[in-house]
């Protein structure tokens, strides 16, 4: 009798997991198929074709942390570290310690990418968090149509943020965050200063470990610059045209396809929806043996383009990553590196790290 049982429970488990492998393949297949299909038969419209351009602080489209972005950045609904204070607020709460991190990337043009966050549980349901982030780079020097060469004289550019987060886990299932960012971007003598939001939220079915998060980044009102500048013919100029903010909608998706004491599959599958450019959907996975050693995956293709082969609107294409933690008697430090290629832009380098406290 208690033979039959355990083949009971063992036939259970398996019809279980084969539906929701099952259901993990109708999702991808679904949401993928947005980016195969042709763009007069598209489910979802090609809305974006034309927006580019049309929003400032293009640098809060960076992303953050060699994990999230190894795996194509299809992260929303995976995080749940302290990059969540970029990627999704809501994902500070799936994790019960307090983390620091901290996170590089080599950007093209010379240009560098910082970022540095910090996380702290105030209680079993509510975590605080804090966040900087720069994108600076060597002082240029000015040109002018009279002088291609160069003036003599030189100017930077740089963006700098800081950002104030709160989650909390509403029942077991569901968490919900929000963040509060104040923004400035220099350009030689001109600046832009904005205040913006970040909501999320992270939410389990219940079918086995899929979930799947809602996020809007970078919500507020236009901004346009402040100072003054002088062109060639001499007549200062101080009144500017305004910008949207660089708003961006994120659907995601992820589940545990495998998932034992010593391996763990994560597959991920997002869709993204940016107010100034044309909507992508990313793919990603993550592969960790004994929670210790991880590698990485990912793929981003614009609504239109083909699933297989190069995104021809884009120069995103495949990224990869791996990763690993270690304990020690007084922290538990993960470190992580991601490639990015960018086309005709060049290979991105990212690295994190991150430790408990």
């Amino acid at each position: 009798m208690m033979r039959r049982q355990a083949d009971i429970a063992r036939g259970a488990g398996r019809t279980r997991s084969a539906s929701l492998l099952g259901l993990w393949l109708v999702i991808l297949l679904l949401m993928s198929g947005l980016a195969v299909m042709p763009a007069e038969a598209q489910l979802v419209p090609n809305l974006g074709g034309q927006r580019a351009g049309i929003s400032a602080f293009q640098f809060l489209k960076i992303g953050v942390g060699a994990r999230g972005v190894a795996m194509g950045e299809a992260f929303v609904a995976v995080t749940d570290d302290a990059s969540s204070l970029f990627w999704n607020p809501a994902g500070l709460v799936q994790t019960p310690e307090n983390q620091v991190f901290v996170a590089h990337t080599e950007y093209v043009a010379d240009i560098r990418h910082e970022y540095l966050g910090a996380m702290y549980h105030l209680s079993d349901v509510d975590v605080v968090g804090i966040a900087f982030t720069s994108l600076h780079m060597e002082d240029m020097e000015i040109t002018t149509e009279t002088q291609p060469m160069g003036t003599g004289r030189y100017f930077g550019f740089g963006d700098a943020g800081i950002g104030l987060s709160y989650a909390r886990k509403m029942t077991d299932q569901f968490s919900f965050g929000a963040t509060v960012r104040y923004v400035q971007e220099t350009l030689d003598a001109l600046r832009m200063r904005s205040v913006m939001i970040d909501l999320g939220t992270y939410y389990y079915t219940g079918l086995g470990t899929s979930r799947f998060a809602v996020v809007i980044s970078n919500f507020g009102a236009d901004v346009s610059p402040e100072g003054i500048t002088t062109p060639l013919d001499g007549t200062p100029v101080e009144t500017f045209q305004s910008f949207s903010l660089p708003t961006l909608f994120k659907l995601g998706f992820a589940m545990d396809p495998v998932l034992t004491e010593e391996h763990r599959v994560t597959a991920s599958v997002q869709l993204n929806h940016p107010n100034d450019n044309a909507e992508n959907v990313r793919l990603g996975v993550e592969y960790a043996w004994q929670n210790t050693f991880f590698l990485r995956g990912g793929v981003k293709r614009t609504i239109g383009q083909r699933l297989l082969g190069a995104d021809e609107t884009s120069e995103e294409s495949f990224m990869l990553g791996a990763g690993f933690r270690a304990t020690t008697s007084v922290s538990t430090i993960t470190a992580d590196y991601a490639f990015a290629e960018f086309g005709r832009l060049g290979s991105l380098h990212r690295f994190s790290v991150a430790f408990t406290y």
